[in-house]
């Protein structure tokens, strides 16, 4: 006897109020004790230049959106878990499978749930995380006085077409200061090298250096000349520059492709960038996962302190899937891995797990 579809209406709204309302004081108690965690890492650099406590507060706060992108899966598999396990422990599981609802009839209502959560993981990963990140570390970097990048004693090197750029230091506002541009021929030959104090961007893919000298080599000499003021044209921009500032995992998909688009167009690696653009696109689907994930321990038969154990369980599993995620980013970095491959491999093999547990229980 299968559900009219009035009654299955009926139930779908039933299980996906319940299902919100956990996910959501899951999502507020991790965001919580999350921001509670990084408030008192950040209190270690209060008084270290102009970094004070509100400085702490503020970045604390920009850091929630990220925060919340990394933790809707887990928290979409502890809310599913608990609500699927209290509806079962009032046997409300048992008369709708009862009444002729089957375990697919389940799994297309979850699916329909599931995809407010997965259009979310997908909103706030791509227009609220990056920007108020970038936010955040600005906020940090501004109060404590130091520079956006340096990542070697001599400072930042990125390669533009046929130049390498030399940047001793990147400024939270994207100014450079003390610039210095080795530009080759096609043949690979030093051409000149420009040195600056200063840049600021002007737009349209153009840098205005000041205090400029710049060392011109021809076949058997070297000439140089001083300029006050000179322009730089270059592909390198603050929206590339400020890539420095959030880390891929975190980045938009828009930036994401762009800077690829610039690490190739400059025959430079970009493995690392694949796989979190692939990751930003199957990302969202993991809410998927886990709510088929969480289902088979709706048919498990009710004991004294299950509820409290199956939420341990789907805590131990929600700290699996993203120790997981990040391991295989990991390792598909360091071993070439196809980026689709890297990015898609943890949610399969949660998938998998998931219809192994439903073959299982459907047995019993």
């Amino acid at each position: 006897m299968g559900q009219t579809p009035v009654a299955l209406k009926i139930y779908e709204r039933h299980l996906a109020r319940e299902i919100y309302a956990s996910t959501g004081l899951v999502l507020l108690a991790f965001l919580m004790l999350f921001a509670f965690f990084d408030l008192i890492h950040q209190l270690e650099s209060v008084g270290r230049g102009g970094y004070k406590i509100q400085h702490a507060l503020g970045y604390v706060t920009l850091t929630l959106p990220g925060r919340l992108y990394e933790l809707f899966p887990i928290c979409v598999l502890i809310g599913t878990l608990y609500a699927l396990t209290v509806l079962a422990r009032h046997s409300e599981i048992t008369v709708l499978r009862a009444a002729g609802l089957s375990t697919l009839d389940l799994l297309r209502a979850l699916a329909k749930i599931g995809l407010v959560f997965a259009v979310m993981t997908l909103l706030v990963g791509e227009f609220l995380a990056p920007p108020a990140e970038r936010a955040a570390q600005q906020l940090r970097l501004k109060a404590m006085g130091k520079l956006v990048a340096q990542e070697f004693r001599s400072g930042l090197w990125v390669r533009d077409e046929r130049s390498f750029v030399n940047v001793r230091e990147v400024r939270p506002d994207a100014s450079l200061r003390s610039v210095r541009v080795f530009e080759f021929d096609d043949r690979f030959q030093l051409r000149s090298i420009s040195q600056a104090e200063r840049g600021r961007y002007v737009g349209a893919g153009t840098w205005a250096l000041d205090g400029v000298v710049r060392t011109v080599f021809s076949d058997n000499a070297a000439h140089v000349e001083k300029f006050s003021e000179m322009t730089w044209k270059s592909a390198l921009n603050p929206d590339l520059l400020a890539v420095l500032l959030v880390v891929p995992e975190r980045m938009s998909l828009v930036d994401l492709y762009i800077y690829v688009r610039h690490l190739s167009a400059n025959q430079q690696k970009t493995d690392r960038y694949d796989i979190a653009m692939w990751k930003k696109l199957i990302y969202p689907l993991a809410a998927l996962v886990m709510m088929a994930l969480a289902l088979p321990f709706a048919y498990m038969q009710d004991r004294m302190g299950a509820v409290s154990i199956r939420v341990f369980a789907g805590i131990m599993l929600g700290i699996g899937f993203h120790m997981l995620n990040g391991l295989f980013s990991s390792l598909g970095v360091i071993n070439s891995w196809p980026p689709f491959f890297s990015a898609i491999t943890p949610s399969v093999l949660f998938s998998m797990a998931a219809a192994g547990m439903l073959w299982w229980v459907e047995r019993r």
